[in-house]
């Protein structure tokens, strides 16, 4: 998709994250976060198969705090991955939505994208 497409502010992020399928789970490098998704650098032990189940990603902030994500693969691409959110817990969301808020500066931009998950 388009950066002209793209509803959702991504924001460069580095943190602790795991990817997890069924019994598999690998720790990838985080590339950037939005409210409707996550890219990260593809990881050695990925498979094309495993992109037709969901997967859960989990993001643990430096204070301890973990972000879960239930996600589909919405593109694997130039050794990224790009994971679209289907369903985030509201303490997960209230976390994610701190941690766009302090990297964007625009409270205004934020609201409106978070209107357009509704």
């Amino acid at each position: 998709m388009s950066d002209e497409r793209r509803r959702f502010s991504r924001v460069p992020f580095d943190a602790h994250t795991l990817v997890l399928q069924d019994a598999w789970s690998t720790p990838v490098q985080l590339i950037d976060i939005s409210l409707r998704g996550v890219l990260v650098l593809q990881p050695e032990t990925w498979k094309a198969e495993r992109s037709e189940s969901p997967f859960n990603v989990l993001i643990e902030l430096s204070n301890g705090t973990k972000i879960h994500m239930e996600t589909r693969l919405a593109h694997a691409e130039e050794g990224l991955l790009g994971f679209e959110c289907t369903h985030i817990d509201l303490d997960s969301i209230s976390h994610l939505r701190r941690l766009i808020a302090l990297n964007t500066g625009d409270e205004a931009l934020l609201e409106r994208e978070l209107k357009a998950l509704l």
